[in-house]
């Protein structure tokens, strides 16, 4: 198992507090001001999950959800580049079977609604150029099908591992549970196969490649990921 460190962000500026379903939300201290920032959310983002951003966050992965019930969503990469924030191509995406949750549980098949860090990635494939430190492992082999019928093999070629319910600064295959076990772990982005996942969100091969590429840990990268109407409030 080879893990190159690219760089860590700093737990302090992160201090845990989690109402989702995966690996812990990490959220910066109230009284830190967030730089050039503009006081205006995100497109689809409202005051209550904005409110959640941390401060000092240049990259934030939204992905919103059809439904509270659906296994749909888009995903869509914004960037501040010091003038604003840019926002990349709308990606096609999968969440877990039955939807979204505010209170994630072990077997629910439902991906945690919330803001979660993003620290770490790996894979089954080497680094394809990702700042985030990266675990590239045989370990990351998955085979069988899904809830379609489709096969599974490949989409752990490239994870990034969402930092709900898990230990930051570590490979995604680490266990550890801070929550406890049946909250639920394992929650990562990965290349999609083609139809819903457990718990995870999914992209495209070729989304998941440019994501890794983009992602860097100077910028304090997070994901905001719900039900559009969860987003909103």
């Amino acid at each position: 198992m080879v893990r190159a460190v690219a760089g860590h962000l700093d737990p302090d500026e992160f201090p845990s507090a989690s109402a989702g379903d995966g690996p812990m939300t990490m959220r910066t201290p109230r009284g830190t001001p967030r730089p050039a920032a503009p006081a205006a959310p995100l497109p689809g983002l409202g005051p209550r999950t904005w409110g959640e951003v941390p401060r000092r966050s240049r990259q934030v992965l939204v992905v919103a959800g059809r439904d509270r019930n659906a296994p749909v969503s888009t995903a869509v990469l914004y960037e501040h580049t010091g003038a604003g924030w840019r926002a990349g191509p709308s990606r096609p995406a999968h969440n877990a079977l039955n939807g979204w949750t505010g209170h994630h549980r072990e077997g629910d098949l439902r991906s945690p609604i919330g803001v979660y860090t993003l620290t770490d990635a790996g894979g089954r494939l080497p680094d394809p150029g990702t700042r985030l430190p990266y675990d590239w492992s045989a370990d990351f082999s998955v085979g069988g099908t899904g809830f379609a019928g489709e096969p599974l093999a490949g989409s752990f070629d490239y994870v990034v591992a969402i930092d709900y319910n898990r230990r930051p600064g570590t490979s995604p295959l680490d266990r550890t549970r801070p929550l406890g076990p049946e909250r639920g772990g394992g929650i990562w982005l990965h290349i999609d196969h083609g139809g819903p996942t457990r718990g995870c969100v999914s992209l495209g091969a070729d989304a998941m490649k440019e994501l890794l590429r983009a992602l860097d840990p100077d910028h304090r990268p997070v994901v905001v990921m719900g039900d559009a109407a969860s987003l909103e409030r």
